[in-house]
């Protein structure tokens, strides 16, 4: 999940409460939450989706659990690694603070492109809590541009092999198979739909995934990286669970750990 940088969400934030309060109330997402940049949603748009959640790291400072809980928030994932030797310094507080708020959580992982998937597999595995109840585990594979050691971008089939082998690894450790949190043009570079029988949670904020990334099946949606939720000070990642209500209850029901 993209981290946002704290300097310009802090102007935005001062900006916007001087004019009465952070954020927008934005067209087409649930009226419980804002948006700091919201887009113009129209036709499919992610209120007509029952049940949200967001997605958490460092990036997000101290988290009021128990107001992002009474905000409607239904689930959250939480930032436990990346690559072989980095661990978020804020998973112990948001893992515990989200389930003694009764959010539903899970945890995961941002794969970096220049360390075999293996090593990667077991760093998550040595730092998540096997916990009954948790949601199942989540692998964020994308493009770091950012990332000031490791520019590479692997031929595809190298991508899709070191997929194949996180998720056997970390899938059989845990009972779960990890969903594919993934972008746009990482999805379409590498041609992720040949995955097969992955589970996915697609990035798109300025489209629907079924626009975006015609014919595959997803499990969630992540539609805004701006979005605010009371008990988040900032912006947080807003995500859309694919089912109805019920249907989270039966998916809940399948893929806890």
């Amino acid at each position: 999940m993209r981290a946002i940088r704290a300097g310009l969400i802090g102007v935005v934030l001062l900006a916007l409460a001087a004019c009465g309060g952070p954020g927008e109330r934005a067209r087409g997402i649930p009226d419980r939450f804002r948006d700091l940049d919201p887009y113009e949603w129209r036709g499919l748009t992610p209120a007509r989706h029952s049940v949200h959640g967001i997605d958490v790291s460092r990036y997000q400072g101290n988290i009021d659990w128990h107001r992002v809980a009474r905000s409607g928030v239904s689930f959250a994932f939480v930032k436990a690694t990346e690559g072989g030797d980095h661990t978020d310094p804020s998973f112990a507080a948001n893992w515990h603070g989200a389930a003694r708020a009764g959010v539903a959580r899970g945890a995961y992982h941002f794969y970096y492109l220049c360390r075999p998937a293996a090593e990667q597999a077991a760093w998550f595995l040595a730092h998540v809590p096997r916990e009954t109840g948790a949601l199942p585990p989540v692998l964020d594979i994308e493009w770091n541009h950012a990332s000031p050691t490791c520019r590479a971008r692997p031929a595809p089939e190298v991508i899709r092999a070191e997929i194949v082998t996180f998720q056997r690894i970390v899938g059989t450790a845990l009972g779960q198979r990890p969903v594919i949190y993934t972008t746009v043009d990482f999805f379409a570079d590498n041609d992720l739909g040949r995955l097969g029988r992955e589970e996915f949670w697609l990035r798109s904020v300025a489209g629907h995934p079924r626009t975006k990334f015609p014919g595959q099946d997803w499990a969630f949606w992540q539609y805004t990286g701006t979005g605010v939720v009371e008990g988040v000070s900032g912006a947080v990642d807003l995500n859309a669970f694919a089912g109805s209500e019920a249907d989270w209850s039966r998916w809940r029901a399948r893929r806890s750990l």
